[in-house]
């Protein structure tokens, strides 16, 4: 079953069309990713689903039914722009939030108590808002998106303003969520987050889906047409060999999108013949970075 349908939506502010005829199905239990440039549409179609905004055209559905005042309470979601009441503490604001998605007071008290434990925040439970670290802000805003169990997790950005030890944290809890069985929505910016947790995508630009499906498939349907090295010494024998098309440099590590029909073997060779020392040499899929900028160049082009 899909947890989300949309068929044919369409969204107009005025003479801009946010949002063209799009269609997607997202799977029950899945972790979705719905990606693209500024401006494509995203949170336009993130709102649809929340029905903050109604479509001109097309229908979605949440969880089996048409999207309405009980769906909205069926949906967790995680802003972009932090949406907490700056003056209020932390362990009010989570009660209060909790309410409004239907929990009793005592039992909001109780859910927010063990989630400021497990984030590390309950010595903080009674500062204001506005008192908190912009990570610290992240993580009561995460809270107060799951608190009440949602089945639909809607996380735009999650990981902003995030170190390394809690963006680790909070992926850890989204992928024990989905195995517990809650759909999740991720639209981030982060490729390398949605390569290692997502099952399916859609990209999105102008508006328009221009690529959706499972993300295994997409990688696979690429080919292993990438060259991932790591080596120490002169890297310029890699545009020498005329078997390249683009070369992504990350310090140490070396990533070539090689010409079709293009032997790797023959890289290795010319690496050798310059005296270069190779530590790391494997021929991969396209990673979702450079997928991600190939379809929307040629949406743009």
């Amino acid at each position: 079953m899909d947890a989300v349908v949309l068929e044919g939506v369409t969204k107009r502010f005025d003479t801009l069309t946010a949002v063209s005829n799009l269609s997607l199905g997202i799977r029950e239990g899945a972790v979705f990713g719905l990606l693209g440039p500024n401006g494509a549409g995203k949170t336009t179609s993130l709102r649809m689903i929340m029905r903050v905004l109604i479509p001109d055209e097309g229908s979605i559905q949440v969880l089996g039914e048409p999207v309405s005042e009980r769906t909205q309470d069926l949906v967790g979601y995680l802003p972009e722009e932090r949406g907490l009441y700056a003056k209020m503490k932390v362990r009010e604001v989570l009660r209060f939030l909790g309410a409004l998605k239907g929990l009793s007071e005592t039992e909001a008290a109780q859910r927010a108590q063990s989630w400021l434990e497990r984030l590390e925040l309950a010595a903080w439970s009674e500062k204001k808002i506005q008192d908190l670290s912009k990570g610290m802000q992240q993580k009561v805003q995460f809270i107060a998106t799951v608190i009440h169990k949602p089945p639909l997790l809607i996380l735009d950005e999650p990981f902003a303003g995030l170190d390394p030890v809690n963006a680790g944290l909070i992926k850890d809890i989204m992928l024990e969520l989905r195995d517990q069985g809650s759909t999740i929505i991720l639209s981030t910016h982060r490729m390398e987050q949605v390569e290692m947790m997502c099952d399916a995508i859609c990209l999105i630009n102008k508006g328009c889906n221009v690529l959706n499906g499972d993300l295994r498939a997409i990688k696979q349907s690429y080919g292993k047409n990438t060259l991932r090295m790591e080596y120490s010494g002169d890297g310029d024998f890699l545009e020498g060999t005329g078997l390249v098309e683009k070369v992504n440099r990350f310090g140490a590590v070396v990533e070539a999108r090689l010409k079709p029909g293009a032997d790797p073997q023959e890289i290795l060779k010319a690496a050798l013949l310059r005296g270069v020392r190779i530590s790391r040499f494997e021929l991969v899929e396209p990673p979702l970075n450079d997928i991600f900028i190939e379809k929307v160049a040629g949406a743009n082009a």
